[in-house]
């Protein structure tokens, strides 16, 4: 049994915030982009969290939203002080993730409105756009979103390789981003 936290102590950690939320693509590798995601109130990074270089990915991470296994070594690498897991796939939840301080596990009838809103299964990323976009931040600023242009810094799949589309989050994301002045993305 998952030990997760209330919503609506993960929202009131928001409230007023300025979050960098850093996605894995390969493009942001070639920007200097780390000082500005370590001077975010919060970082928050997806899966295996892969920083390269401090200049181009910072050093920090304050959450790890993840949807996927992650070993005890990725762990202390990254050292999150909260785990959300956005996956619907709960049979892969760790339970030393689960028994986490500060654990969040993502309802699943929010994944599934948001995959029957894309008409596929959203990717980590997009969950998490979409998670805090709906929280009272001060500010999103996306950095290593490029909708898989760049592929991915943590594998070698192809967009057709995996069951996400995503053109329809790039869609999904720049409409959030047009209504919603809170959210950004930088390198654009």
């Amino acid at each position: 049994m998952a030990m997760s936290g209330a919503r609506e102590d993960l929202m009131s950690n928001l409230l007023d915030k300025r979050v960098a939320l850093v996605g894995n693509a390969r493009s942001l590798a070639e920007r200097d982009e780390g000082a500005e995601i370590d001077a975010a109130d919060l970082v928050v990074r997806i899966n295996r969290a892969p920083m390269p270089a401090s200049r181009t990915h910072g050093t920090r991470t304050d959450w790890l939203a993840l949807a996927t296994s992650i070993g005890a070594d990725d762990l202390d690498r990254i050292k999150p002080d909260r785990i959300l897991w956005m996956s619907h796939k709960r049979k892969r939840l760790p339970w030393t993730v689960a028994t986490s301080d500060g654990f969040y596990l993502h309802p699943l009838a929010d994944w599934e409105s948001l995959r029957d809103r894309l008409g596929a299964p959203p990717t980590t990323g997009l969950m998490m756009i979409d998670l805090l976009a709906s929280s009272g931040l001060a500010s999103l600023r996306l950095h290593g979103f490029d909708f898989f242009a760049s592929l991915s810094l943590t594998g070698s799949r192809r967009a057709d390789q995996v069951p996400h589309d995503f053109a329809a989050e790039k869609r999904f994301a720049e409409a959030l981003m047009n209504r919603d002045p809170r959210v950004t993305q930088a390198g654009t």
